[in-house]
C-alpha cells in the first residue's frame, strides 16, 4: 500500500484544485477526493510515459514541455495539447525577455563615485549563487599604473 501512495499526487493539492471549481460551501467526500487523486495521477503517468517513450526513440534523456504537448496530441487530447503549447511558447518568450532585462541591468559602465571623486574602473555585477558579487575589472592594473605615475613624478622633482 505504501508504494501505491508514493505514485499518487498529494491529496492536499488535489483537494485544493477541486475546491477552486466548486461552490464555496460544497462538501467533498473522502471517496471523491481519493478517486480524483487516482485519476489525475494515472493521467499524468499516462501522458509522461508517452512523452518519455518519444524521448527514448529520439535518443534523449530529458523530457521537455514540447514532448508533453506532443504526447497529449498523439493520445487524442488535441485541444489540451494545443492550448498548453501556446502557453509554453508564451512562457518561453516571457523568460527570454526576463533574462534579457536582467542582463541589461547587470552591466555597469564606468562610473565616478561622487563622494570621493575616485574613478571606478569598468565593472560588472554578476549573479552568483543567492547573492550578488561585484567584480571590478583591471582594478589592480589601475592601482599599479597610478603607483608608477607617482614614482615618475617623484623622480622628476
Amino acid at each position: 500500500m505504501g508504494d501505491e501512495h508514493d505514485k499518487l499526487l498529494p491529496i492536499a493539492n488535489v483537494v485544493r484544485i477541486m475546491k477552486q471549481i466548486l461552490p464555496p460551501k460544497a462538501k467533498i467526500s473522502k471517496e471523491a477526493k481519493e478517486t480524483i487523486q487516482e485519476c489525475a495521477s494515472e493521467f499524468i503517468s499516462f501522458v509522461t510515459g508517452e512523452a518519455s517513450n518519444k524521448c527514448h526513440r529520439d535518443n534523449r534523456k530529458t523530457v521537455n514541455g514540447h514532448d508533453v504537448c506532443w504526447a497529449l496530441i498523439s493520445l487524442g487530447f488535441d485541444e489540451y495539447g494545443e492550448v498548453i503549447m501556446k502557453y509554453l511558447h508564451k512562457y518561453m518568450e516571457f523568460e527570454r525577455e526576463r533574462i534579457g532585462r536582467a542582463k541589461q541591468r547587470t552591466v555597469i559602465e564606468e562610473k565616478k563615485d561622487e563622494d570621493s571623486m575616485c574613478r571606478v574602473p569598468e565593472c560588472r555585477v554578476m549573479q552568483k549563487g543567492k547573492g550578488r558579487t561585484l567584480i571590478l575589472k583591471s582594478l589592480m592594473r589601475n592601482l599599479n599604473d597610478e603607483d608608477e605615475d607617482e614614482d615618475e613624478e617623484e623622480s622628476n622633482v
